[in-house]
């Protein structure tokens, strides 16, 4: 499989991780919808479901090539290649959007996600009664997350590694938003903000031959925090992938009509027109994070009037779903191709 890859479905499976990556950061969005609309989740479901017992027989004995072609490690590679870049780039650029034009940026995803329930559910033919079942309870599941109340944040490493098994379900089920569920258990600045923030002054200043965060204690508690997130992370994706590379190999339709579900229910999370309410201390002023950005306690949803901003913000939906429809165009004219 990775010798047929072309140098363009290289880069491009470097550009889908960098999706993936900055669907992952924004709250209500799923990078497994990314993956399902680009049409590579089933192979990234079972690249990591190969990452097994064998697997590691094969890199404890040194067998690092055999390791490498078991796990379809170039595949893997360049997808979380582009996950990381995003994670310091995309995901940066898409949090001063969120700021300063939140409307419009929830109204491109919230287009997105139709236009995947509409790429999901175009083949998908057996329908009958187990698979509406199931996708009214993914449909029921979505939309009671998304009315949940954020918990207090929480430092306990055996909850932060809880957090990051938890987060990467985004990944691996889509329409499960990791960073809305970080929300909900109150450890989404903690995770996606302060500790990324310090993990990247900490490379700024090894760059810079300064070594005095050594010291800083408050800096190595935020990157103890990290390794243990991304330690639970990593558990979550074999875990997740074990499961659902079983789940879609027996119960395919029954899957894959809840995941329509969960996507139909999480549009409830990425409604354009809300009201972020922020949370505040007891002497009423906002709470701040590490960036100076005030931290989201929940969203008041409501109906638009329509005016001049209502109409821009429907183009914007209108050019969400001409982004996933393109997508697709490209992931036809791919399989055409090969």
């Amino acid at each position: 499989m990775e010798s047929t890859r072309t140098f363009t479905d290289k880069l491009f499976l470097i550009l889908k991780g960098l999706g993936m990556g900055a669907a992952n950061k924004v709250p209500g969005v799923s990078g497994g919808v990314v993956a399902f609309v680009a049409g590579f989740y089933e192979e990234f479901i079972y690249s990591l479901k190969k990452i097994n017992k064998t697997a590691f027989k094969l890199l404890f004995n040194g067998r690092f090539n055999s390791f490498y072609r078991y796990i379809n490690g170039k595949f893997l590679g360049l997808l979380f290649f582009g996950m990381i870049v995003s994670y310091f780039s995309v995901s940066k650029i898409l949090d001063y959007l969120i700021q300063h034009y939140e409307l419009y940026v929830w109204s491109v995803f919230f287009g997105m996600i139709i236009g995947s329930i509409y790429y999901i559910n175009k083949d998908f033919k057996d329908w009958n009664y187990k698979t509406y079942t199931s996708l009214a309870l993914g449909i029921i599941l979505g939309i009671s997350i998304s009315f949940l109340s954020p918990a207090k944040e929480n430092d306990n490493l055996w909850f932060v590694f809880f957090c990051g098994i938890i987060s990467v379900s985004g990944m691996t089920l889509p329409g499960f938003s990791g960073s809305f569920i970080l929300i909900l258990l109150g450890n989404y600045v903690l995770l996606l903000v302060d500790s990324v923030n310090a993990l990247y002054d900490t490379v700024s200043d090894i760059f810079s031959a300064d070594f005095s965060f050594v010291e800083n204690s408050e800096r190595i508690r935020m990157l103890k925090v990290l390794v243990v997130f991304t330690l639970g992370s990593v558990t979550g994706l074999v875990t997740f992938s074990h499961a659902l590379s079983y789940i879609l190999k027996h119960y395919k339709s029954i899957t894959l009509s809840a995941i329509i579900g969960f996507i139909i229910g999480s549009l409830g999370v990425v409604w354009p027109w809300k009201q972020t309410i922020y949370k505040i201390n007891e002497e009423g002023k906002y709470l701040l994070d590490s960036t100076g950005q005030k931290i989201i306690e929940n969203y008041q949803r409501f109906i638009p009037e329509f005016n001049t901003e209502t109409y821009y913000a429907i183009s914007y939906i209108i050019l969400g779903i001409l982004i996933v429809l393109a997508l697709e165009w490209y992931g036809q004219k791919t399989r055409q191709v090969k």
